[in-house]
Parts: structure tokens; sequence; C-alpha cells
């Protein structure tokens, strides 16, 4: 009923580390929307990620999936995705930082 009978999201490309924003808060969803749908929203007046989301709200991650790609889709959410993999710092890097942490003590 919440997804209105469908199980997979009308995008691929929002998976759980998605970032998830209100594009403009004050905007009124339509009249059909449902209390989940609404209060998604609501709560992505701050960025928060689409686990998150799914654990205030209480349902499942992949229902959460469906409603924030009908939400993209129509202009109420925008999905930020994470850090590139290419973009994310060496392993030897990390450990050299975490190495002079260690003799800072």
């Amino acid at each position: 009923m919440i997804t209105k009978g469908r199980s997979r999201p009308s995008r691929n490309t929002i998976g759980v580390e998605t970032l998830l924003v209100a594009v403009d808060p004050a905007r009124a969803l339509p009249l059909t929307a449902t209390r989940e749908e609404t209060a998604l929203v609501r709560m992505c007046g701050q960025l928060l990620s689409l686990v998150e989301a799914a654990a205030h709200l209480g349902l499942p991650v992949s229902l959460v999936k469906v409603l924030a790609s009908d939400l993209v889709d129509s202009g109420h959410l925008s999905a930020r995705s994470g850090v590139p993999q290419a973009a994310l710092p060496e392993k030897q890097l990390l450990q050299e930082v975490l190495d002079g942490l260690r003799r800072l003590r």
C-alpha cells in the first residue's frame, strides 16, 4: 500500500549510503502523498542517509528506497551519492595518520 504495489525503485542509483535532502521543505506534497512520504520529506530538511531515514521511520530500507526514488522523481528530494571509491584515501596513508596520532599520547 505504501509503495502503491511496487517493490523496486524507479532509480537504481539510490543505495543505503545515499544522502537525501529536501529540495524545498516548504513545497507541499500532492494530496495523494502517504504519511510516510510526508514524514520522509520533513525529516530530510537536513541531510540524512537513506538507511538513517529508514531507521527513523521504522520501515525496511527497500521500502524507503522506493519512496525516496519517487520523491526524487517528483522533485521533492535530492539524492546525493557518497564519496566515490577512487576519492577515498589509500590504506597506507590512513595507517600513517593513525600511527602519528598514537605517538602523540
